[in-house]
Parts: C-alpha cells; sequence; structure tokens
C-alpha cells in the first residue's frame, strides 16, 4: 500500500510593517516643527530684548532710532536689519546709518556680528557731519557680561567726506582702521586703536612736514576699575569710575606725519571733577619745533606758547632730530615742560 505523505503550506510571509518605514520621518517633522517654534520664540525674545536695551538708553540720553527692523535668518541664525538707524548723544554726536545688518548664531546669543554695507555718517556737535564709506565697514560684539565687552570695529580703504557746508575732517582716508575693546584680569580692561595708512588734510607748515606722506596712528592702553565704569550717562559713568580711583593707564601711542612724530611708552591717566584729563605722558617727539610751530600757526594753541614750547623742544632735542619731555594735564591745563600749551583735553561736559 502506498502512502502518501503530505506537508503543511509555508506561512506566507508577514508585510513589512510600515512603521519603520515612515518613524524616521515622522520624528524628522515633528524635530522641525519644534526647532521652528523654538526660532519664533528666540526672535521674539531677542526683540523684546532689543527693545528693552535701546529703552534703557533712551532714558539714560542716547536714543536710538530707526524706520524699519526685520529679523530673520531662519533656521540657524538670527539676522536683524535696520534701516535709516540712528543714535544720538548728549554730548551732541550723532551716528547714522542707512542700512545696519547684524547676524548671530542662535544657539550663541552672546557673539554678534555687524555690517554697515552703505556706510554711515557722524555728526559732530561743532564741525557737522562726515560720512564715511569703505570698501569694508564691520563690527562685532561678544561677552556682553564682562567689563567691558568684547567689541571689535574695523574699515578697510575707508574714506571720510565732510557733507556740504560741514569744517573738514583732520583725515580723508585710511587703508585700515580698527578700534578693540577687551576684559582683562583684575578688573581691567584693553583699550587699543590703530590707523594705518592715513591720508590727512593738512595744510601750512603741517603739510610741508608730512609731505604727503601717509598718517599713522597707535594707541596701546589698560584701564583699571572696569567694575565701577557705570551710569546713567557717559558723564556719570566717567565720575564713578574715576571716584572709585579708576586710572588709564598707556602703554603705547603715536602719530606719525611724514617726519614728524610724537609717542610715548608710558604714563598715566585720570579724569578730574571738572570732567578733564589729569596725569602725565613721557613724550617723544621728532621734528617737534616745527610741528609746534604749525600748532600755532593753524591756531589750535596760542602762538605764543607754541613759540615758547618750541625753544624749550629745540634746547632739550638729544640727538638734533628728537625731544624727550613730560606732558603734563594738570588743573585743567596741559604743559609741554614748563610751558602751558591750552586747557586739558575734556573727557566729559559737566552739567
Amino acid at each position: 500500500m502506498n502512502a502518501t505523505m503530505s506537508l503543511h503550506d509555508p506561512t506566507p510571509p508577514r508585510k513589512p510593517r510600515r512603521l519603520g518605514l515612515y518613524l524616521p520621518f515622522a520624528l524628522l517633522a515633528v524635530a522641525i516643527v519644534a526647532w521652528s517654534l523654538a526660532w519664533v520664540w528666540v526672535r521674539g525674545e531677542a526683540a523684546h530684548r532689543m527693545d528693552a536695551a535701546v529703552a534703557d538708553l533712551g532714558r539714560a540720553g542716547y536714543p536710538i532710532t530707526w524706520k524699519t527692523r526685520t529679523i530673520g535668518g531662519y533656521p540657524f541664525r538670527l539676522e536683524v536689519t535696520l534701516t535709516d538707524a540712528q543714535v544720538r548723544a548728549p554730548s551732541g554726536w550723532t551716528l547714522q546709518v542707512p542700512a545696519l545688518e547684524g547676524e548671530a548664531y542662535v544657539y550663541n546669543l552672546e557673539h554678534w556680528m555687524f555690517a554697515a554695507p552703505q556706510g554711515l555718517t557722524f555728526v559732530r556737535p561743532v564741525g557737522g557731519p562726515v560720512h564715511v564709506t569703505g570698501r569694508l565697514i564691520r563690527a562685532s560684539l561678544s561677552h556682553p557680561n564682562a567689563r567691558p565687552p568684547s567689541v571689535d570695529l574695523q574699515g578697510l580703504d575707508v574714506a571720510f567726506q565732510p557733507t556740504s557746508g560741514a569744517q573738514a575732517f583732520f583725515l580723508s582716508a585710511a587703508k585700515t582702521v580698527e578700534f578693540h575693546l577687551r576684559a582683562g584680569p583684575d578688573d581691567e580692561g584693553g583699550v587699543f586703536a590703530s590707523v594705518d595708512g592715513g591720508r590727512a588734510r593738512l595744510s601750512g607748515l603741517f603739510a610741508r612736514i608730512a609731505a604727503d606722506k601717509p598718517i599713522a596712528i597707535v594707541w596701546n592702553s589698560t584701564v583699571s576699575k572696569m567694575s565701577a565704569f557705570a551710569g546713567a550717562d557717559w558723564a556719570d559713568a566717567v565720575r564713578a569710575w574715576s571716584d572709585a580711583g579708576g586710572t588709564m593707564t598707556v602703554r603705547d601711542a603715536s602719530l606719525t606725519a611724514g617726519e614728524a612724530l610724537i609717542s610715548t611708552k608710558g604714563g598715566t591717566l585720570g579724569v578730574d571733577r571738572d570732567g578733564r584729563l589729569h596725569g602725565q605722558l613721557e613724550a617723544v617727539l621728532r621734528e617737534a619745533p616745527r610741528a609746534l610751530g604749525a600748532l600755532g600757526e593753524s591756531g589750535a594753541i596760542p602762538e605764543g606758547a607754541a613759540h615758547a614750547a618750541a625753544q624749550v623742544a629745540q634746547a632739550r632735542q638729544a640727538d638734533g632730530e628728537t625731544t624727550h619731555a613730560t606732558l603734563t594735564f594738570q588743573a585743567g591745563q596741559t604743559t609741554l615742560g614748563p610751558v602751558a600749551l591750552g586747557p586739558a583735553p575734556r573727557v566729559y561736559d559737566v552739567r
């Protein structure tokens, strides 16, 4: 008898679950929605903080205005663009920027980059507006809670053009203009500034001394007691800083115009209760008699004082070209050696 064996039919394969196929896309969609909502919240928070800071500055006497403000940069940045932005200071100085562009990454809103692609205009209380253009005009702001915050300004191939009817600005152009502000140890701050390849608007004896050569300016200093530099406005902040014993130590400073040079490798400055500088700088001057004569000729200092200072410089020339002298700011006056040149520079106006 033949036995017939039968096998069970194999179980048909299950259809693949579609959950494993669609789950990654669903999670991605949820992440995109969550990130979009977070970005919208950050954008609103940034606008709120900006408005609060502007209000605080306005109450301190520094009103800031603009025509339009747009905030974009989705998904990973915040990009703020202001048109016709303007800030005014109690001293009468005004800064006007046709278009100001700011940018920061969403995950690092304490580091902002700024650019002024159409240039800017600063208005002097005496002298009028000067329009500034350049191949590049940019700035950065970071560590806003530090004293001081980190600030960097840079201009490349910069041109300075007074507007119609305004007084001339001492520079007409510069290859580079830089300013840097940094927090340091022991409640100190560093202030650095430089102008390289500058072209000055000079006349008379100054023009002959400079011989149409580039102007160079360097300033390197350290400021103490930075935590005390706070107040409702500039004058209050400087006064509080001075009352706390704040001083500026000048480490390196120089102004070169052709063969003329004034430099210092050391000195300490402060501000008195009248808002004027006080302290001393050990100065080195080259072509000092001619330069001082030019200052008298231009009316920058009285001609009698310029003549007397030129004689002192001539007598103190160490090698026939350079003069070593002490530049003193005291009791509201500036003196070079024993000669009074005029009032000490004013840091703020006493109200």
